[in-house]
């Protein structure tokens, strides 16, 4: 099982970063938490037949904007792409004309629909809903006897806390600087996504989803790790290219 990191930022693209975008590559399928800036280098990645799905938290443009880009791909298998109550009429608006191409033109045939956890799919995934001014999923992906959890744009909650329980890996936005906090658009800093890894019990803190407004230079990123060890030991702060094996 490996991580790729297509896009770290939140926001807006910078010189530092796409917007968000990870790929997580299992034995059974290629799993995408979010449609980011990044989004467009996921054909680098997808080089087997396997089943390919996307799983998007919201539909903040930072987190969806890179579906425009599922006009280069061509892949046999499909995408199957899955998110929050509403995720068809946003395709029909905005992979359509006049904003993309449309659905039906596409090379790669999709599938898209509303996550329950009725669906049958190559992996177990669950979700919950967490604290943010629209409604935002965060992801826990077990297979190959790990689990992979996904939690972006929230506030501290208790579904953060109860999908990141024991997991191997927990991947956490830190779109605010240390110490911030924002109550009326909630969103977490270091120092909260470490105090959620080490109350979740995780094994490894990954921080990511950087607002471009705030951190400008890679010293601050670097900075947020160093506030987020001193709760959480065994924090790494993403960048965009990293790859990294569970």
């Amino acid at each position: 099982m490996k991580l790729y990191f297509l896009g770290t930022s939140g926001w807006y693209d910078t010189a530092l970063g796409n917007t968000l975008s990870v790929l997580l590559d299992t034995k059974q399928a290629y799993i995408v938490f979010d449609a980011g800036g990044g989004f467009y280098k996921l054909d680098r990645y997808v080089k087997e037949e396997k089943p390919v799905i996307v799983l998007l938290s919201h539909f903040h443009l930072d987190h969806i904007s890179g579906l425009h880009a599922l006009a280069k791909f061509n892949f046999t298998q499909g995408i199957k792409i899955l998110g929050p109550q509403g995720i068809k009429k946003l395709f029909n608006l905005l992979i359509n004309a006049p904003y993309s191409m449309p659905v039906n033109k596409l090379k790669t045939k999709l599938v898209v629909g509303e996550f329950l956890n009725s669906l049958k799919l190559p992996v177990d995934i669950k979700y919950k809903e967490l604290r943010h001014v629209d409604a935002c999923y965060g992801y826990r992906v077990s297979t190959d006897n790990k689990t992979v959890v996904f939690c972006t744009d929230t506030g501290p909650c208790r579904n953060l806390n109860a999908l990141a329980q024991g997991a191997d890996v927990l991947i956490a936005e830190s779109s605010l600087p240390a110490g911030r906090i924002d109550n009326r658009w909630p969103h977490l800093n270091p120092e909260q996504a470490a105090v959620a890894a080490k109350q979740a019990g995780v094994k490894k803190l990954i921080l990511t989803h950087f607002d471009s407004g705030v951190y400008t230079k890679l010293k601050d990123r670097a900075q947020a790790g160093r506030s987020a060890r001193k709760v959480f030991k065994n924090t790494l702060v993403s960048y965009d290219g990293l790859e990294l094996a569970i």
